[in-house]
């Protein structure tokens, strides 16, 4: 394949519990047909969620969501893989830890949850992990890509600094042309040692205005996308072809 447009990896970032923290990272092993590692690990359905008996991927529309609770956009997270556990932090809440696999932690994090959530919406009710099931938005296995060009002209437009955590992406790729990445559909990329299919535009929603450091909104992302741009689309998905390490700085070629 021939590198028609190469940028570098600026950040590679994880979310172990569905809307509920982000996480970066300098380094990552990306497998053939696998979500990104440790991310959307768990997800926390809602009192009125319909989930699958026995649990498998549901929709977003049954878990807890940025969309539902700008607050939950403020969520950061430290996790340890090999042990099961996160730390949450939040600007109005105690930073604590927790091992959602474990029933009397998931209890706890769902008590930690609850002021973050709003009271007229179904109160979070059950911490859910589906074995070798990414619970992303998603059903399929897919990486988001994201580039820091697109997002420098969005907040030029905007006239505000955008942080990269609204858009809840795992590869953020500096140097390619503005909104180069959606001119990718259907073609083949590497990044660092790993070959990806891009597959289709991510089109966003309304967290996306909320700000990651006060869970307040603050922008109309959506407005701006839509107006600027004629649509409301904002990264791409991929599908890892041949894996590999990704390490911050690794070539993104095209």
């Amino acid at each position: 394949m021939t590198a028609t447009k190469t940028g570098r990896v600026a950040h590679l970032v994880r979310h172990p519990i569905k809307s509920a923290g982000y996480e970066a990272v300098d380094a990552v092993t990306l497998s053939a047909d696998a979500a990104f590692p440790f991310d959307r690990v768990w997800a926390v359905a809602h009192a009125a969620a319909r989930l699958p008996d026995p649990l498998a991927w549901a929709p977003k529309l049954q878990f807890l969501r940025g969309w539902g609770s700008a607050d939950l956009m403020a969520v950061s997270c430290v996790s340890d893989p090999v042990a099961g556990k996160v730390t949450l932090s939040h600007p109005r809440r105690p930073t604590e830890s927790f091992l959602p696999d474990n029933p009397a932690d998931a209890a706890r994090l769902i008590d930690w949850l609850r002021p973050l959530w709003p009271e007229n919406r179904p109160e979070p009710a059950r911490v859910i992990r589906v074995p070798g099931q990414a619970l992303t938005d998603q059903d399929q296995p897919l990486i988001s890509i994201n580039s820091l060009t697109s997002l420098a002209e969005l907040s030029a437009r905007m006239g505000q600094d955008l942080s990269i955590h609204r858009w809840r992406g795992n590869i953020w790729v500096d140097g390619w042309a503005p909104w180069a990445e959606l001119g990718l559909i259907g073609q083949d990329i590497t990044i660092g040692a790993v070959r990806l299919r891009v597959e289709e535009p991510i089109g966003r929603c309304r967290a996306t205005g909320a700000n990651p450091q006060t869970g307040t909104l603050d922008a109309d992302t959506m407005a701006a996308l839509e107006a600027g741009y004629g649509h409301t689309d904002f990264g791409v998905f991929a599908r890892v072809i041949a894996g590999g390490d990704v390490t911050l700085g690794d070539e993104a070629r095209t």
